[in-house]
């Protein structure tokens, strides 16, 4: 292994049910880092797993001593896996990468020398072929929807096809420390800080072992998450319908008073359908419209309530690690 220099880094892997896929991850993490001169540690983020994936970790981190586990009590999802990783890491940079195998750990150097140039956030994106072999159809279009609808409506553009396979200084660490609320997108909050950043494609490679964790209602809370969090425009489009109506109601309001004002009230005696049609339109636009409020309600609701992204059940491994029991005895 190279002779490390002064500058460390911190590696944030979060795992979530990856018992059969995190020690060939390892291994491909460790060939990756040892040509590098800088002092390594790395956070396994044990995001509530309920299969043998803690054990697998502590195996990994019984032979090598720059490995840390962190164990959260129960499955709080990946962004906030991520934060509890991002939270504990003291590196001068600071990578994030799943344990899966599709972030590739052989452009790690390519990132840290991006970052020793001047670059704040190294910012990976997946670039992929036409049909993608082990990738749905529908969730390679679901993705490219999703990005474009959050960046039509959102004031942060978000890069399409950029994940959480990222490097960011220091000092961009410290200020997403600062960014505590509960519905996370981190790769939205880190384009909203605006660092400098440069973009670095990947193709990504299969998946080591296993299947995407990431199933169809996951997908739907971070688009959520995602729009909810960085956009007013639900709440806009409330407006707008509203204002849609209002308009139709006076064009409504003219056209029987147009009836009195000619005499012609027989007029005024059909359209029942059509009333009902208006009163099912105006009702379900405004049950929509509600929707929207609740749902900002509801996340000031969860935000207000001041409850911790994460919990760690425990820490393992390390230098850290040990320092932290030694000082907890």
């Amino acid at each position: 292994m190279t002779e490390p220099t002064g500058a460390s880094v911190s590696l944030v892997v979060p795992v979530y049910n990856e018992e059969e896929a995190v020690g060939a991850f390892h291994a491909q993490l460790q060939e990756a880092i040892a040509p590098l001169a800088y002092h390594f540690t790395i956070y396994y983020v044990n995001d509530g797993s309920s299969d043998g994936t803690q054990q697998a970790l502590q195996q990994i981190a019984n032979q090598d001593d720059c490995v840390v586990v962190v164990e959260l009590s129960r499955n709080f999802g990946h962004q906030a896996a991520l934060t509890a990783g991002l939270d504990m890491a003291e590196g001068d940079y600071v990578i994030s990468l799943d344990g899966d195998g599709q972030h590739p750990p052989a452009l790690i150097g390519e990132m840290l020398r991006l970052a020793e140039a001047g670059c704040d956030v190294v910012l990976t994106q997946r670039v992929e072929a036409e049909q993608p072999a082990g990738r749905p159809s529908f969730k390679r279009w679901s993705s490219e929807q999703f990005y474009r609808l959050i960046n039509r409506i959102g004031d942060t553009q978000v890069l399409p096809g950029a994940a959480d396979f990222r490097l960011l200084r220091r000092p961009v660490v410290l200020a997403l420390r600062q960014m505590r609320e509960y519905h996370r997108l981190l790769r939205g909050m880190v384009a909203w800080m605006g660092y400098r950043t440069v973009i670095l494609p990947y193709h990504p490679p299969e998946r080591l072992a296993g299947q995407s964790k990431y199933s169809l209602r996951k997908m739907l809370g971070l688009a959520m998450n995602a729009i909810f969090s960085f956009s007013l425009v639900p709440l806009y489009i409330g407006i707008s319908v509203g204002a849609l109506f209002l308009v139709l109601a006076l064009a409504e309001m003219v056209y029987v008073l147009s009836f009195w004002v000619t005499g012609q009230q027989s007029g005024l005696a059909p359209g029942w359908s059509s009333l009902m049609f208006v009163l099912l339109v105006v009702g379900g636009s405004l049950m929509i419209t509600i929707g929207f409020i609740g749902i900002y309600v509801g996340y000031i609701f969860q935000e207000v309530k001041g409850r911790p992204i994460y919990l760690v059940r425990r820490t393992t491994g390390g230098a850290q690690a040990a320092e932290e029991e030694h000082l907890g005895q």
